[in-house]
């Protein structure tokens, strides 16, 4: 089932540059703006991946330091 969403005293410039992008992919404003919103709620919000994070070091005491996640980030690279 879907509901539609009344959003009011969106500044002109917002409007504008949503209108904008939605032409440049070739959606609607309405198309453009739903997508957003679906997306939006797809991901976590970073705050909740962070309690999240923190949540589990608290109940497995595992921490990794700075130079750790560095190395196994660039060694995706090499």
């Amino acid at each position: 089932m879907s509901v539609a969403i009344t959003v009011r005293d969106v500044p002109d410039r917002v409007r504008d540059e949503l209108a904008a992008r939605a032409a440049r992919s070739g959606q609607s404003l309405q198309e453009y703006v739903r997508s957003l919103l679906v997306r939006s709620t797809e991901r976590l919000p970073v705050d909740d991946v962070v309690a999240r994070a923190r949540a589990r070091v608290e109940v497995t005491g595992a921490r990794v330091d700075a130079a750790s996640i560095l190395a196994g980030r660039d060694a995706d690279r090499k």
